[in-house]
């Protein structure tokens, strides 16, 4: 692994993979502004596949076609991600294509990407779930960037306007932090060369910093839903709590395992579901952004069964609150975790974007090694200490009921 610095500045990591038949590349742009309406942001990224000063939106979706090039663009809320997979012997002209939709895309086809991502949105939102989860995004982050729910992005995307989307990417260009991570079985010095001539040219990555402010939960919030045709109460329960970088977030990953994301072994299902026959499903996530981020619970039940799964949520957040985790419980959820570290890493794709990942958010390249020795250092007593510290009265319940 080598990292170097383009002419223009950019943060680059070159990973060679012998024996691979297929080159990944991940181009990470920050965001240091909230979008000036929601959505705002999600349609400049759709817009920029379709079409570039040289060619078409037909064209470039046939050229791309023709030669195996996965090429995408991804919208974070703090990052926009360029990304593409070919074939070793067709990375340079991959990399053309890239470089001439990053810096000469039209945004031709606005209105019809913006009647598609409307549809797209409605269709999401017949979803149960996905209403709850909206729900409970625009509460826990109210009046923040990040609360730019499907239900919010609706109420505000008419008012975006092609010359919006064309100054929000403009900025975006010209003032951001920008990272960039090769993957693949190719000469150093080649790729260095092939980086410069077609990415050299775009604007120098810039340490702005970041107009998003930290979002915070004061007090303790319950929102409601009535959806007259559902068959089952959707909940969700969650907290603010600490992002990537902070020292605790190694063990908010070992609380997520041992809570509710490890599926059949989690205290939640076994508790909630298996013994109580509560739950159709019970999980929880840890969903993290720059600026902060959100560990929840959801259960989809029946609807008299509300106030028990929340009694339920309560008594299972309370013994990891009191109760020491077991050194086996611990050590099952180390090597859950660590486990599924290896297994989102196994193609030339996803350590790319893996890696990009981590240096936009200003960690290391190889910063996986680290989560996984901290997770591996991570003491029963530590996660005790940080339930309480953040598992606290301040959290939000948002709930879908027929």
């Amino acid at each position: 692994m080598r990292e170097i610095l383009l002419t223009n500045g950019i943060k680059t990591c070159i990973k060679k993979n012998n024996d691979t038949p297929r080159t990944a590349l991940a181009l990470n742009f920050s965001i240091q502004k909230p979008e000036k309406f929601p959505g705002e942001y999600l349609l400049m990224n759709r817009l920029l596949l379709k079409g570039t000063e040289k060619y078409t939106s037909e064209e470039l979706s046939g050229i791309l076609d023709e030669n195996a090039i996965d090429m995408y663009t991804e919208m974070k809320y703090d990052y926009l991600r360029f990304r593409f997979v070919s074939l070793n012997e067709d990375f340079e002209y991959a990399l053309s294509i890239l470089s001439d939709i990053i810096q000469n895309s039209t945004f031709e086809e606005f209105e019809k990407e913006r009647e598609k991502l409307k549809g797209e949105l409605n269709a999401e939102l017949d979803s149960a779930r996905s209403k709850v989860s909206d729900l409970f995004t625009k509460t826990i982050y109210k009046n923040h960037f990040y609360g730019a729910s499907y239900t919010t992005i609706l109420a505000e995307i008419d008012k975006v306007t092609p010359e919006d989307v064309k100054s929000a990417y403009k900025e975006i260009l010209e003032n951001s932090k920008k990272t960039l991570v090769f993957v693949g079985d190719a000469d150093s010095e080649n790729v260095t060369e092939l980086l410069n001539k077609y990415l050299g040219t775009i604007p120098e990555s810039k340490d702005c910093e970041s107009e998003i402010p930290v979002p915070q939960l004061l007090n303790q919030e319950y929102t409601e839903l009535i959806k007259e045709d559902a068959q089952q109460a959707q909940i969700i329960q969650g907290w603010l709590v600490p992002t990537i970088g902070s020292d605790d977030y190694f063990k908010i990953m070992l609380l997520n395992t041992i809570l509710g994301s490890s599926g059949l072994s989690s205290r939640l299902f076994m508790e909630l579901r298996e013994k109580r026959g509560l739950a159709y499903t019970v999980r929880t996530s840890y969903e993290t952004h720059h600026q902060a981020a959100v560990f929840s619970i959801y259960i989809g039940t029946e609807p008299s069964n509300i106030q028990t799964s929340i009694e339920g949520f309560k008594a299972e957040i309370e013994k990891i609150k009191t109760i020491p985790v077991s050194e086996e419980e611990l050590h099952n959820a180390k090597n859950n975790i660590i486990g599924k570290q290896q297994f989102i890493t196994e193609t030339n794709s996803q350590q790319a974007n893996l890696m990009a990942y981590y240096s936009i958010s200003g960690k290391p390249f190889d910063y996986q090694t680290e989560v996984i020795e901290r997770l591996r250092s991570v003491t029963s007593q530590e996660l005790l200490e940080c339930a309480n510290k953040y598992f606290t009265d301040n959290y939000v319940i948002a709930i879908l009921k027929p």
